[in-house]
């Protein structure tokens, strides 16, 4: 154009509309800044995918503790009636109130289910989340009916192995004393006669000992709430890693215990016999961190075999019998049945 600038068309380098910055809400949207989240355009965050590469915000509320599970859950025994797993700590039996989280009932209830689509898995005893060791599962309503009916003449033997602070000053004993529970679930020492006390009975013997801590096995004569882990707390034997019971910081120490990363109690075997079955014993050894634990000087009192794999058998002779240990006496029955899920 004569005497003027010259003609720019639309869209081209240098038109003024080419420069124009994109109103508010429409157009390219700008990238976010550190610790920021995308936005779409009506202002919704965007969906988070694997990879997407978008940075997570910062929950609202706090998340609820998850537990660090050691391992796998290991099928250690299975028959028509019954199938026992070698649990893990971390792993619950059950799941808790409104947790979605895998528990072990959901994983014996999938190997129920390979054989018979509609069935499921039943509990019929439990132990502690942070425990680990053998649990044993009904294939139906009808062996759980059974196996709870009559707990405490069918339980032949309940084995538990629990590393704990100190040394015993003897080479077994017997723990007799009352629990009750409060409303938080906590378990404490009670009097015989107070109300909600419940009669509690665990036989010890001393496997090994060594760096100020000692080795037990430990049978169960009744099945109270945290039997074990209080009777020795109270008895200033608390259990290596047990967050609620024990132990406690000595003078002197630095407040140090054996990093070992869980509750040191293992549910290292269980009998049954029921009428018309051979006597059913299944095993599990105990985790090898338990004796690293307590130190090269370590000393036995008896002999500690290799750990190997859970073990399961039919078979009528009990421990005492095969290792030739004289059988031990019996206490007298406490009053009551064994606490039952």
């Amino acid at each position: 154009m004569r005497g003027g600038k010259p003609r720019i068309p639309p869209g081209a380098p240098g038109h003024p509309l080419s420069e124009a910055r994109p109103r508010k809400g429409r157009g390219v949207l700008p990238e976010p800044g550190p610790g920021r989240r995308r936005s779409s355009p009506k202002g919704r965050p965007e969906r988070e995918t694997e990879g997407s590469g978008l940075e997570a915000a910062e929950p609202e509320r706090r998340r609820a503790f998850v537990p660090l599970v050691q391992g796998k859950a290991v099928l250690a025994y299975e028959d028509e009636e019954l199938l026992a797993y070698d649990k893990p700590s971390g792993l619950s039996v059950i799941a808790g109130d409104g947790s979605r989280s895998r528990c072990l009932l959901d994983i014996a209830t999938e190997q129920v289910r390979r054989h018979n689509p509609k069935g499921r898995a039943a509990v019929v005893h439990r132990i502690d989340r942070d425990t680990s060791g053998i649990v044993l599962f009904a294939k139906s309503a009808k062996v759980k009916a059974e196996l709870m009916g009559d707990w405490d003449e069918l339980v032949a033997e309940r084995l538990y192995v629990a590393l704990v602070e100190g040394s015993m000053g003897s080479g077994s004993g017997v723990y007799d004393s009352w629990l009750k529970e409060d409303d938080k679930g906590r378990v404490s020492r009670a009097k015989n006669g107070e109300k909600g006390a419940k009669r509690a009975v665990t036989r010890w013997s001393l496997l090994a000992e060594g760096s100020g801590l000692s080795l037990l096995e430990l049978s169960l004569e009744t099945g109270r709430r945290h039997q074990i882990r209080v009777q020795l707390a109270d008895a200033g034997h608390a259990i290596v890693g047990d967050p609620r019971y024990g132990p406690r910081p000595k003078p002197g120490s630095g407040g140090r215990e054996p990093d070992i990363g869980r509750l040191c109690l293992h549910a290292t075997a269980i009998e049954l016999k029921r009428p018309g079955h051979k006597p059913l014993r299944i095993e599990s050894p105990a985790p090898r961190e338990f004796e690293r634990a307590l130190g090269r000087g370590a000393s036995r009192a008896e002999a500690a075999g290799p750990a190997s794999a859970p073990r399961a058998s039919a078979s009528s002779s009990l421990k005492q019998e095969r290792s030739g240990a004289r059988p031990r006496p019996p206490l007298p029955r406490a009053k009551g049945k064994r606490e039952k899920p």
